[in-house]
């Protein structure tokens, strides 16, 4: 019997984010926009031997709620059980997102100091790049050197929508 990933559409300010959930865990925040969600898609698919199918959930309908909050500033932390889908390095990135504070940014570099591999910036940016937890696991809080506005699976107005919302009361 073949796993589902549940999936619901979640319209935000500041674009479509698609939810995905296995179970009772949330497993995908992606912004369908970009040409990397197919790469998260083929690899949520390959990891957790399971299918895709638009069917909402309970858990699906707790994270669009949480992100109605967190959207009309009611919200700063997340309470959504997660299940990151990746390598053991990516994991370790990953929860190290979940570190940074709320209304709070930091570079890749500094990110790569946190995790304990100060020489690993370029691995470090690419696992930041391969989240595909956007919102949740705040990738959108790591800019690049110098205060730099860099990449962003949503695209960058969306990285600016999502730290201003932070930055604002």
């Amino acid at each position: 019997m073949t796993k589902v990933i549940h999936i619901l559409p979640y319209h935000s300010p500041c674009g479509t984010i698609l939810l995905g959930a296995l179970g009772s865990r949330l497993c995908m925040a992606d912004w369908p926009v970009e040409p990397h969600h197919s790469q998260v898609c083929r690899r949520l698919q390959k990891t957790l031997r399971a299918e895709f199918q638009q069917t909402p959930s309970d858990i699906l309908l707790r994270a669009a709620g949480q992100l109605d909050e967190f959207f009309a500033r009611r919200r700063r932390v997340f309470d959504m059980p997660l299940l990151l889908a990746g390598t053991d390095f990516q994991k370790s990135v990953w929860a190290r997102l979940l570190e940074i504070p709320y209304g709070t940014t930091v570079s890749y570099t500094d990110l790569a100091r946190l995790i304990g591999r100060p020489e690993a910036v370029r691995a470090v940016a690419r696992a930041v790049g391969a989240n595909s937890l956007s919102v949740f696991v705040p990738c959108h809080r790591v800019i690049g050197a110098g205060g730099a506005m860099t990449g962003y699976a949503g695209g960058l107005d969306a990285k600016r929508t999502l730290l201003q919302i932070e930055h604002t009361p």
